[in-house]
C-alpha cells in the first residue's frame, strides 16, 4: 500500500510542478512577450492580462498545496532523510536549498497575489474607464514581470536541486 501511495504521490507532485513552474515559464517566455507585441496600446490588454491572472493564480495555489503534501510524504519516505534539520548528508543539504528556493517562490507569489495584483487590477479598471494613470499601470506591470521572472529562476533552481538530489 505504501509503495502504491508513493507512486501516486510522485505522479501528483510532478503534475503540480508542471502546472506551477511550467505555467510560469509559459507565461514569461511565450504569452507575455507575444501579448505585448499584439496588444500594445490596446485597451483589451488590461482585461486580457486580468483574465490570465484569474485563471492562473488558483491553479498555482492548488499546485502549492499538492506540492507541500506530496513533498512531505516523499521526503519522509526517502532513505536519505534522517530527520528535521539533520544536514549530515548531501541529499539533506540539497533539500534545504530546495526548500529555501521554494520559500522564495512562495514569498514572490504572496507579494504578487496580495500586493501587486490587486493594485494592478485597480489600475487596469481605471484605465479601462479612461480615468487611470498609464505610468502607474506600467510601473506595477514591470513589478509583476520582475517578480514572476524571479519566480521562474527560483523554480529552475528547485528543478536543479531536485535533479541533483535524484542523482545521489
Amino acid at each position: 500500500m505504501q509503495q502504491w501511495f508513493l507512486v501516486l504521490s510522485q505522479f501528483a507532485h510532478l503534475i503540480a510542478t508542471v502546472v506551477w513552474i511550467g505555467g510560469l515559464v509559459t507565461l514569461t517566455v511565450f504569452v507575455w512577450p507575444e501579448t505585448k507585441k499584439a496588444l500594445t496600446n490596446n485597451p483589451a490588454l488590461y482585461e486580457y492580462l486580468s483574465r490570465l491572472r484569474k485563471r492562473f493564480v488558483p491553479l498555482t495555489n492548488i499546485s502549492l498545496v499538492v506540492l507541500v503534501f506530496t513533498g512531505f510524504f516523499q521526503m519522509t519516505a526517502s532513505k536519505h532523510y534522517d530527520g528535521l534539520m539533520m544536514l549530515d548528508n548531501d541529499w539533506s543539504r540539497l533539500l534545504l536549498f530546495k526548500h529555501l528556493a521554494i520559500f522564495g517562490m512562495v514569498m514572490c507569489g504572496l507579494i504578487l497575489q496580495y500586493n501587486v495584483t490587486p493594485a494592478l487590477e485597480r489600475a487596469s479598471l481605471l484605465l479601462e474607464r479612461g480615468k487611470g494613470d498609464p505610468q502607474e499601470w506600467a510601473k506595477l506591470r514591470r513589478r509583476e514581470v520582475r517578480l514572476t521572472w524571479i519566480n521562474v529562476l527560483l523554480g529552475l533552481a528547485v528543478l536543479g536541486f531536485t535533479a541533483w538530489m535524484t542523482a545521489l
